[in-house]
């Protein structure tokens, strides 16, 4: 027995660096061959990487694989493919409920392990990829029926959070559903939708995770309210926005709506804490980390009791937790020329300072759960572990020594084994929707009737010009230009 517990001791030692290697791999760095082309703007390559990936079929990665195919599609113009993906990933995501089973793989082993359910404003993204893909495709009604279910996510962002300093409200999804209003020739229900988007500007200071509310939001608000005949309304914006209301002849060929969304989505890593637990004067438990950065108070909530808590079985714990790493943008700003006209390109939706913001806000939370999971795996583990103290009954006869000796012996062994498990299984949750941008942008653009010929010009660390070829035939137009680098 003596021999075996030190076989696993040596066993142990010498996994340990394998265990610490595997068990940090992140989401991105398993799935880097997809990432690698869908950067490359190798999109036919991207779907074949995703198609053939281990980890992504696995069923707690549904949603993921559902979410990149469908935007892998949509690069590629499939955009009926795109939303048969899209629609499937809508559906898990409004069926989506916590099991028991997730419950037990997330607190046994850890978050990585169970169904991916989404950021939230991953969900409302995925109702803007539907509706543009409808409009490709000419089915403005279905595209309608997207913009109605923005409502229905609004409202139910609402009412899980409530704190009105939190994520609750996507502006963007706002102004795209205002949009697509105007498209169906809904004018009233577009002007509603403007109004709200500017709204959650406005409660905010003019500033939004990020984005400036846009000049061309402003336009759209005022110019829908004259359309409705609103007169108190747009008084009302025109002195709330600091603006005055320009009234624009329509243009002969109608209207497009340029869409640009530039770079990538920052990627989610691991970063390692050590924690203590700690007891105050007055008798409650919380942990702190060595910078003393994070307060946080034990979970009683668990089910586990202050009785059984020793402060010297949790002296120092790693805990992994998730984090954001940005990908900085070859471009970071456009401007449309169209004839002798430039149009300049406004931030809309910065999916980079949403995904960083969202995080920071759901942090305490997250970091609460996980500290007490650890701590009670760390108890579990002192609680099998053999008593330090002295045996000084002398009325023991050796066998009986020899006996305990080896059950201590045995105790240990399977702590050690307890405590391997626990280091190799500790692993924060890294995964996100990839191939999303890292800002989107917009303009509305006047078409001349017939072939208008459209250069979008890009600036930044690079510079390029995209074509973009569109024939005005009166109404409104949408598209959108993808540049991932």
């Amino acid at each position: 027995m003596f021999l075996l517990f030190k076989n696993i001791k040596s066993w142990a030692i010498a996994l340990l660096p394998l265990v610490m290697l595997t068990s940090c791999a992140t989401y991105n760095q398993q799935v880097q061959s997809y990432y690698s082309s869908l950067r490359e703007g190798d999109y036919t390559k991207a779907a074949k990487e995703l198609d053939k990936s281990k980890l992504l079929k696995k069923n707690r990665n549904r949603l993921l694989y559902l979410l990149e195919r469908g935007k892998v599609c949509h690069l590629m113009g499939q955009w009926d493919s795109s939303n048969t993906y899209f629609n499937e990933a809508d559906l898990l995501m409004e069926t989506a409920r916590t099991s028991a089973k997730d419950i037990a793989l997330g607190n046994l082993l850890n978050p990585m392990m169970q169904t991916y359910k989404a950021e939230d404003f991953e969900k409302y993204l995925v109702h803007y990829y539907k509706a543009i893909n409808y409009l490709q495709l000419g089915e403005t009604d279905d595209a309608l029926v997207e913009a109605r279910r923005i409502s229905l996510r609004t409202y139910a962002q609402e009412d899980k959070v409530g704190n009105k300093d939190k994520y609750k409200d996507d502006a963007f999804s706002l102004m795209v559903q205002g949009i697509i209003y105007e498209k169906g020739g809904d004018v009233n229900n577009a002007f509603i939708s403007y109004r709200n988007a500017a709204n959650v500007f406005l409660d905010n200071q003019g500033k939004y995770y990020g984005i400036d509310i846009p000049e061309q939001l402003k336009k759209d608000l005022l110019r829908t309210a004259d359309q409705n005949g609103f007169m108190d309304e747009l008084g009302r914006y025109e002195r709330l926005l600091n603006t005055t209301y320009q009234k624009e002849e329509k243009p002969a060929g109608g209207e497009l709506i340029l869409f640009w969304e530039n770079g990538s989505a920052p990627v989610k890593a691991q970063q390692d804490i050590w924690f203590s637990l700690f007891k105050d004067a007055g008798g409650a438990f919380f942990f702190t980390d060595a910078n003393n950065s994070f307060t946080v108070p034990f979970d009683f909530s668990s089910g586990y009791s202050r009785d059984n808590i020793k402060l010297e079985d949790l002296r120092s714990f790693r805990v992994a937790l998730p984090k954001y790493e940005a990908v900085a943008p070859a471009y970071t700003g456009a401007a449309a020329l169209a004839g002798s006209q430039s149009f300049k390109l406004e931030p809309a939706e910065d999916v980079n300072n949403l995904a960083f913001a969202t995080l920071k806000e759901r942090m305490l939370k997250e970091l609460s759960s996980t500290l007490t999971r650890l701590a009670i795996k760390k108890l579990a583990e002192a609680a099998i572990r053999p008593s330090d103290k002295k045996d000084n009954d002398k009325s023991k006869t050796e066998e009986q020594r020899k006996k305990e000796k080896k059950e201590e012996a045995a105790r240990e062994a399977i702590a050690l084994g307890l405590q391997i498990f626990n280091f190799a299984s500790e692993k924060a949750d890294t995964r996100n929707w990839q191939s999303l941008p890292h800002t989107i942008y917009y303009a509305r653009i006047p078409l001349q009737a017939g072939e208008n010929q459209i250069n979008l010009q890009l600036s930044g660390r690079a510079s390029a010009s995209v074509p973009v070829k569109v024939n005005g035939r009166g109404g409104m137009q949408v598209m959108t230009v993808n540049t991932i680098r």
